[in-house]
């Protein structure tokens, strides 16, 4: 399962320590010219060794694309891509070659495939979203010329900090305001000393990241099984951390009563809207014309550097440290990666509708 999505389709490839990360694009219609300067911005946001908050891997992440384009656009045929490792340090790994990590999937793509890439985490490493935030902002620059849709993500909590933010009216670049990328700036300063402080005691902390796309039509979604908040929770949950996956009120809904709680309708010029959103968007699995909202919870960085027990390959109890380069948290360069998966589940699903309406 290396691909995503139906009529727009992603294929990755590559681990964290391998010679090169990348992907191919299927289903990415003919005559786009392609913004590759958004591509480089949003990779650019995804980077490790952005400072104190992030890993100290430095990585170009120069793109290269092998197929697809021409004259800058594209042919409809497939798009092949691939990004160098240039600064992958697999030595720093060489004492994990006969243990298991703690929450990490060491022990997992063993049990699964009988032999695992110990170097970096392979392809459980972050590393490997690279293929899917260039895909994404192809997806999303279709998005937003052929469908008027904006998508915007922001660090919504960190720890037990947590922020405000107009859904509404938040842009990319309130969000790029601070490095934890929360626009709420007197929340960001405290997420970012409680970063400082989880890393200086060789520890981590996870949080939330809320995202909101602006724009949606209504009939989006394809039920029952097909529905826009569960192809939306796939493709956040399979984001590396990930553990969670609410829309619109989510798990706060749940304390609420339907009267309360339910969307009125209302006629706002010559369209049908709602006064209030707590559907985030969406009703019976397709979006109802209202802002698409939902919110992807991580956990804590598995690799910190306190001493941590757990047994080798032959099943010998040891205790470890962690050494090398690591994040202290990873949402901050999680946001670029949240409103990718965005993108490629939002296009494909109006591609879907357009096959079926012609629209």
């Amino acid at each position: 399962m290396n691909s995503f999505g139906t009529l727009f389709r992603l294929t990755s490839w590559g681990e964290s320590h391998g010679p090169a990360i990348g992907g191919v694009i299927d289903g990415c219609p003919a005559g786009l010219t392609l913004d590759e300067a958004a591509i480089a911005a949003q990779l650019a946001r995804r980077r490790t060794g952005q400072g104190a908050l992030t890993s100290a891997r430095r990585e170009a992440d120069a793109l290269l694309f092998r197929s697809g384009l021409f004259e800058g656009r594209t042919t409809g045929t497939p798009i092949a891509f691939e990004v160098a490792n240039e600064d992958a340090k697999s030595e720093h790994y060489e004492a994990l070659r006969d243990l298991y990590r703690p929450s990490h999937a060491d022990f997992t793509y063993e049990a699964k495939y009988g032999l695992r890439d110990h170097r970096g985490g392979g392809r459980a490493s972050a590393r490997e979203t690279v293929a899917r935030v260039v895909a994404g902002t192809i997806a999303e620059q279709l998005l937003r010329e052929q469908f008027g849709v904006e998508i915007v993500a922001w660090v919504s909590s960190v720890a037990n900090i947590s922020s405000s933010v107009d859904a509404d009216s938040v842009t990319r670049a309130e969000v790029d305001r601070s490095a934890v990328r929360c626009p709420d700036l007197a929340a960001a300063a405290a997420m970012e000393a409680e970063i400082v402080a989880a890393r200086s005691e060789g520890d981590t902390v996870g949080g939330t990241i809320s995202c909101v796309a602006r724009g949606v039509p209504a009939g989006w979604g394809e039920p029952v099984f097909g529905k826009l908040e569960a192809e939306l929770a796939r493709a956040m949950l399979s984001l590396p951390a990930c553990k969670g996956f609410e829309s619109g009120s989510g798990f706060d809904g749940a304390r609420m009563r339907g009267s309360a709680h339910n969307d009125p309708f209302v006629r706002d010029g010559d369209r049908i809207a709602t006064t209030t959103n707590h559907a985030g968007g969406i009703q019976g699995g397709i979006s109802n014309g209202a802002p698409v909202i939902f919110r992807a919870a991580f956990k804590p960085v598995a690799t910190h550097f306190q001493p941590q027990q757990t047994v080798t390959r032959d099943g010998q109890a040891t205790t470890f440290a962690a050494t090398g380069r690591h994040d202290p948290c990873v949402l901050p360069r999680a946001v670029p990666m949240v409103e990718a998966m965005a993108a490629l589940t939002l296009l494909d699903a109006a591609l879907l509708q357009r096959a079926r309406t012609g629209r």
